[in-house]
């Protein structure tokens, strides 16, 4: 490993403006999987770039803290801001204790020689091979519910056999219009008022409910709830999208149920996506 360093600061004169490239299927994707021949579940072996910003990072932290595998996978971060050289690592958010990079991209650079497409967090990293397992949000954090049995409270399971299909169904109906959608709500009518709908829906749903699928949480909370507690804070900070959250009862109830458990609160950093003169919402009171 090389020694532990930053990057430089941002500077977009000398580094330019980054610019969001768009997706492909054959650069985008790093796609392996925990619990295959190639890369087995290992205590030790795997490192998890994320960032505070990021709720897709934020999915795959929340189950290494309900899963009590802060000791199996270690986790870093990548600074907030970037200029055209992408996410890097600075002093505000700490260096990478896995290879000494002061570039995400240098990671993505060391599976593939001469990568050229998206730097995305999370990015999963095999330390014994030296290389991205995945950089797949939708498998990374089931990969972590399922793939460390081993190390997990025998009475935790957050993608139980038995709750499995209802889950993809919810991720089936609530991906698309919540979580993928929210920022196209900012400036999409018809975005917005789908995505305010299923608010409607899941506080109905609720209001007899503890969680979504009952009296367990499901990796299907964790991904709702990572953009419940950024949706008054980033994209509705000042009303573009409709009311907020604290509007629908039992959706604000169980919104902030959730924050009152370690795993969720000690993952979040509201600084990292609060937007400026934002009304930050009270996290902290007791759910009604």
């Amino acid at each position: 490993m090389t020694s532990l360093g930053y990057a430089t600061p941002i500077d977009a004169s000398i580094h330019g403006e980054h610019r969001i490239t768009a997706p492909t299927a054959s650069t985008c994707r790093f796609t392996g999987r925990i619990g295959s021949a190639e890369h087995p579940a290992e205590a030790g072996r795997y490192h998890l770039y994320a960032g505070w910003f990021c709720p897709w990072s934020q999915r795959a932290t929340i189950q290494l803290a309900l899963n009590g595998l802060a000791g199996v996978v270690s986790v870093s971060y990548v600074d907030g801001l970037r200029d055209g050289r992408g996410w890097a690592f600075r002093a505000g958010t700490g260096p990478d204790p896995v290879n000494g990079f002061t570039l995400l991209r240098e990671v993505y650079e060391a599976t593939r020689p001469g990568y050229t497409g998206p730097v995305s967090v999370p990015v999963l990293w095999d330390r014994q091979v030296g290389r991205v397992v995945s950089n797949d949000p939708a498998t990374i954090d089931v990969d972590f519910a399922t793939q460390f049995r081993a190390w997990a409270p025998p009475d935790v399971d957050t993608y139980p056999i038995a709750l499995r299909s209802a889950i993809d169904e919810l991720d089936r109906r609530i991906g698309p219009t919540v979580n993928q959608r929210v920022g196209r709500a900012v400036y999409d009518p018809a975005t917005a008022d789908r995505l305010l709908a299923a608010f409607g829906d899941l506080n109905t749903r609720l209001a007899h409910r503890r969680y979504l699928l009952g009296e367990v949480i499901t990796v299907a909370d964790v991904r709702l709830w990572v953009t419940l507690v950024r949706y008054d804070a980033g994209p509705n900070a000042h009303g573009p999208i409709g009311p907020k959250l604290s509007t629908y009862r039992h959706l604000w109830r169980y919104a902030r149920e959730l924050y009152s458990r370690p795993a969720f609160r000690d993952t979040t950093d509201l600084a990292a996506f609060t937007a400026p003169f934002a009304d930050v919402p009270d996290w902290t009171g007791a759910a009604a």
